[in-house]
């Protein structure tokens, strides 16, 4: 199978979808690797590395896609990338499609084969998710503590305080793997913590885990707006798999807040948890809305690209030989979390919450593939 990773395009977007090891061992099993020229190299990832690892480098974008089978990615394609998706061409990276209504169109009406990333599963959790959920909950209250800084436009709150001073209060709605790895920088900072989740059970475990350390409650209407109207950072970590996040942040709720306070909303990708949040880029990452400093970066990762490109991998890769060696249709039959990762099989969409999200015709992907 002939394989292309071209370089990401979203707006400092540094990771890359394929690291020299991955190279590696697609060419021993045969297939023919093509790597965009300079596409690691925000990730410190050189040509000479994927050239001695059996990779071919490509200047030329367009005759890449041009020639791919299989397109490696990390982000959603862009509108630039949209003419050179081509028909039984299968498309594997991050989609969100579920609050990308003219991309699913693009991929439906181009015939092209999406498999995302962010709903493949195995065992009940989501494995290609997982590793740049932690990556994002941990980068979100640091860059929600940096946020509180009075010359970012934050009240000048220090997260940890200081004695004789009140720490800063940290309020992270989702208790899944981004609000745990949020929780777990939060309190190495010494913040006061609350996490809210609508799942006993994970909040029992997330009490396991922290102790007298975090407040964990059960995630209701009436507790949303007392946490959130007290709160010095709030951090959005809601994820529901392949839909459009659910609104739990109002509008009402954000001029509740006090002025210099935070939200980074992590859902964002997803369509965002809180009403007054929209998709920013690392360039322009913030801004305010009724005072209250909003961080709405849709690729936070891309920021710490060489943790996040190896971490990716390491998850991606098992899936990418599975479909590189059997082909889809062989490797979803074999795969039942691989086949959930078919979000678009040729012109249907095969993933029904994007199917709900978009209001758009539904096929399930037994029918097709």
């Amino acid at each position: 199978m002939i394989i292309g990773c071209p370089k990401e395009i979203k707006t400092k977007e540094h990771r890359v979808g394929l690291i020299p090891a991955a190279v590696m061992e697609l060419s021993r099993s045969g297939h023919r690797v093509l790597i965009e020229s300079g596409a690691g190299l925000g990730a410190g990832i050189s040509d000479d590395a994927y050239v001695r690892h059996g990779a071919e480098m490509i200047d030329d974008v367009d005759a890449l896609w041009g020639e791919s089978e299989l397109i490696v990615k990390v982000k959603e394609p862009l509108e630039p990338e949209y003419a050179r998706m081509r028909k039984g061409q299968v498309l594997y990276t991050y989609l969100h499609l579920a609050a990308a209504k003219e991309l699913t169109e693009v991929m439906l009406e181009k015939e092209v084969h999406g498999i995302a990333y962010e709903t493949i599963e195995r065992r009940g959790y989501l494995p290609l998710l997982k590793p740049m959920s932690e990556v994002a909950g941990k980068m979100a209250t640091q860059v929600g503590a940096m946020c509180l800084d009075k010359h970012q436009g934050g009240k000048g709150v220090l997260l940890g305080g200081i004695p004789g001073v009140p720490r800063g209060h940290v309020v992270i709605i989702g208790g899944g793997v981004v609000g745990l790895n949020a929780a777990k920088i939060a309190v190495g900072m010494g913040a006061e913590v609350t996490i809210l989740d609508r799942n006993v059970d994970r909040l029992a475990y997330l009490d396991d885990i922290f102790g007298n350390t975090v407040r964990t409650l059960y995630s209701t209407p009436s507790h949303v707006t007392d946490y959130v109207r007290m709160a010095d950072l709030v951090i959005g970590a809601v994820l529901v798999a392949g839909a459009r996040a659910p609104m739990l942040v109002t509008a009402d709720h954000v001029k509740e807040m006090q002025a210099g306070s935070v939200i980074v909303d992590v859902s964002v990708d997803q369509g965002g948890c809180v009403e007054t949040s929209r998709v920013t880029t690392h360039d322009a990452p913030t801004f305010l809305v009724d005072d209250v400093v909003h961080y709405g970066v849709a690729n936070m990762p891309g920021a710490v690209a060489r943790t996040s490109t190896y971490a990716l991998n390491h998850a991606t890769l098992p899936y990418l030989l599975k479909l590189a060696n059997l082909g889809l249709k062989e490797a979803c039959t074999r795969d039942e979390g691989l086949l959930k990762g078919v979000n678009i099989y040729g012109g249907s969409l095969t993933y029904q919450a994007v199917a709900e999200a978009l209001d758009l015709p539904y096929t399930p992907i037994e029918q097709v593939i």
